[in-house]
């Protein structure tokens, strides 16, 4: 492997989490007085000619911002300027340049991620040296009622979804009576496209304990929750580890860093149940039960877990309140457009050339992000659609692509940002066949609680196989369109009450295809 190959070589090698740039990896970086210069991706067999090359002896200064141009790979290849080291692209690897000055990293504002591929995830001390504990410690400083209000002044919205006021749930939980209080993080990132909260578990896990700490502090808490997929083995593993370190440093337990907050966290792994993703779904499996929906009120801000006070948000949403602390409420509200305030991770999937993590206020436009940073198709055909959102998420076209990425103007269009996965389609796809993948994702990953999604989404499969082999097109139709309402309206949350987003934003933009 590249590590033991380095290693050998004499380097001191550490691993940390990814940058994002995935169609790069495996990227090494090589630490200079003037910042990391990149390498990647990098084979095994390339080490020794880039080590022969002067990779490990790296100037004290690359002397001028890498410029860039089209690769064979469907990325770009960062060309070093004329005083670089005589390292090239080619046989033994290829060299990118200060790693910051690549063009996917300046058109960023790293937040949430601004540690993630930086430091070892697994060091205390990295994480101190890199501005980690410094919203702790502040909030700590002052009351919780302040550090609510903190919060909600940055508008932070949930990162899981719906996008509701952070803040206003955590003021809820802190004006709630109750003996004992919890912080639940909802860690079941199943959303087709997403793997944000992965990559910040497995590449900075200490912001996400901090994050709940706070809220700890915030709102009465003394126990809390991370409620991760069994499909996450690795970031299960680093969590893990990551809260012992913290336990023994003190940032977890009795008396946290001298004060009198006591509180701790506990990772529960899930069984792999889409709907346990739902925040009360995700309450009765923490509890023991079958994963299964909630009716809503009481809300689990006043009866959530074991029937107690709960905040429960999604990793971003937790991982991004130590920033507001630590350079207050005003500097992340300064970023973003709207009601839509800060920034969101976007990630980068499917038929997409350059793939991966890219965090930037919100009010980015989706073609930004599909043609600029992502680089159109992996195929080289033209991109015909984009799903935002997840498997729930709406179809949208390339007329589309001037759409700003912010939860006013996706509603508007009749569609979510979600968890913001972003999955790209090329003109080979047939969209009556992803109008039917949702109807059957929904009949697969249906708690079965209630009739409209249970059965909807069985007939809705059944529908739309009818209209695809031409029976009573137009009459199945619009039979699909009342079981689309149906849905809607009656479900007893998301998954059914969203099902019917993708299916009618198929027929809406790519009606053709239903008429075939």
């Amino acid at each position: 492997m590249v590590a033991e190959r380095l290693t050998a070589a004499g380097a001191d090698v550490v691993r940390t989490g990814s940058r994002g740039m995935l169609w790069l990896e495996p990227l090494v970086e090589v630490e200079t007085p003037a910042g990391r210069v990149g390498y990647g991706p990098v084979a095994p067999e390339d080490v020794d000619g880039l080590v022969a090359a002067g990779m490990l002896a790296a100037p004290e200064r690359p002397t001028r911002r890498a410029e860039t141009s089209d690769s064979p790979e469907g990325g770009r290849v960062v060309h070093p300027g004329p005083a670089s080291p005589a390292i090239r692209h080619g046989e033994s690897g290829v060299y990118l340049g200060l790693v910051e000055d690549l063009p996917w990293m300046r058109r960023q504002q790293r937040v949430t991620f601004a540690r993630v591929g930086v430091v070892d995830p697994l060091s205390a001390d990295d994480y101190v040296t890199h501005g980690g504990l410094t919203g702790l410690r502040a909030a700590l400083r002052t009351s919780p009622t302040a550090v609510v209000e903190a919060v909600v002044e940055s508008g932070l919205r949930g990162r899981g979804g719906a996008g509701f006021p952070t803040g206003i749930k955590w003021r809820t939980v802190l004006g709630a009576e109750a003996d004992v209080k919890f912080v639940c993080c909802n860690a079941d990132e199943g959303d087709s496209g997403t793997f944000a909260d992965r990559m910040l578990i497995e590449g900075d896990p200490f912001t996400l304990i901090e994050g709940m700490t706070i809220a700890a502090h915030a709102v009465g808490a003394t126990e809390g929750y991370v409620y991760l997929r069994s499909e996450y083995p690795d970031a299960v593993e680093t969590l893990t580890a990551a809260i012992g370190v913290a336990r023994e440093r003190g940032w977890l337990g009795e008396r946290i860093l001298d004060s009198d907050l006591t509180f701790d966290l506990h990772v529960r792994v899930g069984a792999g149940a889409y709907i346990c993703g739902e925040e009360t779904s995700m309450l009765e499996s923490l509890e023991g039960k079958r994963g299964q929906v909630r009716a809503k009120p009481p809300i689990p801000a006043l009866e959530g877990l074991f029937g107690r006070p709960t905040v429960v948000n999604n990793v971003l949403s937790l991982a991004s309140v130590p920033a507001i602390l630590a350079d207050g409420a005003a500097s992340y509200a300064a970023l973003g457009v709207g009601r839509s305030r800060g920034t969101s991770v976007f990630q980068l999937g499917g038929n997409v050339a350059r793939g991966g993590i890219v965090e930037t206020a919100f009010g980015i436009t989706l073609g930004e992000l599909v043609e600029d940073l992502g680089g159109g198709t992996a195929s080289g055909r033209p991109a015909r659609a984009v799903q935002v959102g997840g498997p729930l998420g709406a179809y949208l076209p390339v007329e589309k692509f001037d759409l700003s990425m912010d939860y006013e103007a996706f509603t508007e269009a009749g569609a979510m940002l979600g968890h913001g996965g972003i999955v790209v389609f090329d003109d080979t796809v047939d969209m009556a066949a992803m109008a039917r993948f949702a109807f059957s994702f929904c009949a697969e990953e249906s708690c079965g609680k209630c009739t409209p999604c249970r059965v909807g989404a069985v007939r809705g499969v059944e529908t739309i196989d009818r209209i695809r082999t031409g029976q009573d097109r137009e009459k199945n139709l619009v039979l699909l369109e009342d079981l689309c309402e149906l849905m809607t309206d009656g479900s007893l949350c998301a998954m059914g009450g969203l099902t019917p987003m993708p299916v009618r934003s198929a027929v809406q933009h790519f009606g053709e295809d239903f008429t075939r």
